[in-house]
C-alpha cells in the first residue's frame, strides 16, 4: 500500500490500516525508527504519562461570584 504526502505533509492512512490498528477519528498515533532504519506507525498508548499539572486540573468547588470577586479586587467589604 501506498499514499502521497501533500504540501502539508499530511497523508491519509489506508483503510485496511486504519482498522488493522483500530484506528477511529481522534485517534492517536506514534512513529518509531527501528534499528535496521525502518519507520513503524504504532497506536499511540492509551497510557500516556500524567503532565506534572494533570492532577491538579478540576474544579475548586462552589466559589465566588463574580460581584464578590470585583467587590474584593476594589477593596469593597
Amino acid at each position: 500500500m501506498s499514499t502521497t504526502v501533500t504540501a502539508k505533509g499530511q497523508v491519509t492512512i489506508p483503510k485496511a490500516v486504519r482498522d488493522l490498528l483500530g484506528l477511529k477519528p481522534g485517534s492517536q498515533v506514534s512513529f518509531r525508527q527501528t534499528a535496521d532504519g525502518r519507520i513503524e506507525l504504532l497506536l499511540a498508548s492509551k497510557t500516556r504519562k500524567t503532565r506534572r499539572f494533570q492532577k491538579l486540573r478540576g474544579h475548586a468547588g462552589q466559589g465566588l461570584s463574580t460581584d464578590a470577586i470585583m467587590a474584593l479586587t476594589r477593596g469593597e467589604k
